[in-house]
């Protein structure tokens, strides 16, 4: 694939260290959206840079007033800004995985399942919290799935898997690596579904996730393969309870469903959009401000 024009826009802000991470996650999820978003330190100070890269020139009025601090907002020179900012992002471990870049593939630990993701244009490198904390999800999910075919010694069907809203594609493959079943991963973008089915051959995953342009359940990707036992939707609070009655249609009985990429101040928000569609309230994992909701289906 022929790699899309580099952003050309960078937003950045300076503050103290200690608020670096919070301001880092709340430009991720202001409009419009960035291509990467990053944390420069002085090593010998109290303050940090937090950058924001764009392929369009960004509003530093409306960033500044969001975040309560000065942003500025310049033309950058045509780089490969996205591939330096990865490169200087060190790997995560989260759950049984370890998300890693190019430039870390000589660190992977014994032990771990391992997943390759380079972000190119699309979302999801793993070290947004939200992230991290649905790869938890998917470990516990995991451990609780196999407990119970222990308990119950009745042989268990392949779960249907869906992540909605993939970017990266890193859920998916997290999925398809642990649980050696096929998955389904959609975006409405077009670019982030090239970015995960690439990521799903570095990952030697490609026979098991199907990668589609869809937006909503009602696309045919979405509805001809539905329910799904697993809907994994890392994507924000507002179509989260928006596509509330569309996900609990989709999820099959029994079914569970993580959803994340709320703060936790959103909780009851997208709780009471879910548990007015019949979901039951399972779980919260939370990190820093950061929350992702385990619901399942009676």
């Amino acid at each position: 694939m022929t790699a899309p024009s580099p952003p050309l826009w960078k937003a950045s802000v300076t503050l103290p260290k200690e608020h670096a991470p919070d301001m880092t996650a709340l430009l991720e999820l202001a409009p419009p959206k960035p291509q990467a978003v990053l944390i420069l330190e002085d090593p010998f100070g109290p303050d940090a840079i937090v950058e924001a890269l764009y392929d369009c020139e960004a509003d530093a009025a409306f960033l500044s007033r969001l975040t309560g601090r000065t942003v500025i907002v310049a033309p950058l020179p045509d780089q490969d800004w996205i591939r330096q900012s990865q490169e200087g992002l060190a790997p995560v471990r989260a759950g049984r995985f370890f998300v890693y870049g190019a430039h870390d593939a000589g660190v992977v630990p014994a032990g771990v399942i391992p997943i390759r993701i380079e972000a190119g244009l699309a979302f999801g490198t793993g070290h947004h919290e939200t992230t991290a904390l649905c790869l938890d999800a998917i470990t516990q999910l995991y451990k609780l799935r196999r407990a119970d075919v222990r308990r119950t010694r009745a042989p268990k069907r392949a779960p249907s898997i869906l992540d909605l809203g993939c970017g990266t594609g890193v859920l998916a493959i997290a999925a398809a690596k642990l649980m050696h079943v096929p998955v389904l991963a959609t975006d409405i973008d077009q670019i982030a579904v090239e970015v995960a089915r690439e990521n799903a051959r570095a990952n030697g995953v490609a026979p098991l996730i199907h990668a589609a342009v869809a937006d909503g359940f009602t696309s045919p990707a979405i509805r001809s393969r539905a329910p799904f036992d697993l809907i994994l939707a890392n994507i924000l609070a507002a179509p989260l309870t928006k596509l509330a009655p569309d996900l609990a249609a989709a999820l099959a009985p029994k079914g569970t469903a993580v959803l994340s990429g709320l703060l936790r101040n959103q909780e009851n928000l997208v709780l009471s959009f879910a548990c007015a569609q019949g979901l039951i309230f399972r779980q919260a994992l939370r990190q820093g401000p950061w929350s992702a909701l385990v619901l399942s289906r009676p």
